[in-house]
């Protein structure tokens, strides 16, 4: 721990506790000030000693709590009042969590940090459903996009580049456009046969997992009422999903289930 103020950003993994890793647990019960997102679970809340600050700042799509540029003006502010400020993201921070907007930001106003990686959804979400991102003969890389755009507009990838049958495609934040980005993705050259797979609260007691086609993904999504946070997974590699389906997500009770609520 430095002896001067500085900004921890945390990666909380997807909401289990026994995920995170030993130096954000570590930081976590030294902080004066905790900064979260929505997507901290309220397990993870809980290990929060009671004489620290605790600041919620959680974005939603399309309602955001703050702004992010003032979310950046408060870590500044927090840095010069507190010693040990400890900014908590979901997942990782340098995986769609904006910690790279966040720890420039701070560089530019000469904030001491330091990044703490997580377990990202990529990963997390992947594993407890049985799905493997690269496999001998199925894929030989894994491409990670975002589903979402800022203010809404279309979504500017290369289609044709992620319509690629030898890798895995990982979509985050893909819910509300998932009918767009199929049809696209069918209409670049990936088969509609590939299979597809979206997994809604990954790695958490109350996992959803569902297994389908491209053609029929975002049908099936829908008509089984997927709500966010959800991770789609496209490739050759979903089809070992009921082979290595391991993770059996346990009944709980409305106390526990509050425990990993992030809405």
């Amino acid at each position: 721990m430095k002896n001067k103020s500085c900004v921890y950003l945390v990666g909380t993994g997807p909401g289990d506790p026994d995920l995170l890793t030993v130096k954000a647990l570590r930081l976590i019960k030294q902080a004066d000030v905790i900064v979260y997102d929505r997507l901290v679970s309220g397990s993870i809340l809980e290990l929060i000693p009671a004489g620290s600050s605790r600041i919620f700042v959680g974005k939603a799509t399309d309602h955001h709590t703050l702004p992010q540029d003032e979310i950046n003006a408060l870590l500044v502010k927090m840095a010069h009042k507190a010693r040990t400020i400890i900014r908590l993201k979901g997942g990782d921070p340098l995986v769609f969590g904006r910690g790279s907007e966040e720890a420039t930001y701070l560089a530019r106003h000469n904030i001491d940090f330091e990044i703490v990686p997580g377990v990202t959804a990529a990963t997390a979400a992947t594993t407890y459903a049985g799905i493997p991102m690269t496999h001998r003969g199925l894929a030989t890389g894994v491409q990670i996009i975002t589903g979402h755009s800022r203010n809404n507009l279309d979504l500017q990838h290369d289609w044709q580049k992620l319509a690629n049958e030898d890798t895995t495609l990982v979509v985050y934040m893909g819910l509300a456009n998932i009918h767009y980005i199929t049809r696209k993705l069918m209409e670049a050259g990936l088969p509609a046969e590939t299979p597809a797979a979206a997994i809604q609260d990954g790695a958490t007691p109350r996992q959803r997992r569902l297994i389908a086609t491209l053609a029929d993904l975002a049908e099936q999504t829908e008509r089984q009422a997927f709500r966010p946070p959800v991770l789609f997974v496209l490739g050759k590699v979903v089809a070992l999903a009921e082979q290595m389906d391991w993770y059996q997500p346990r009944q709980v009770s409305p106390v526990a289930e509050e425990k990993y609520h992030v809405s």
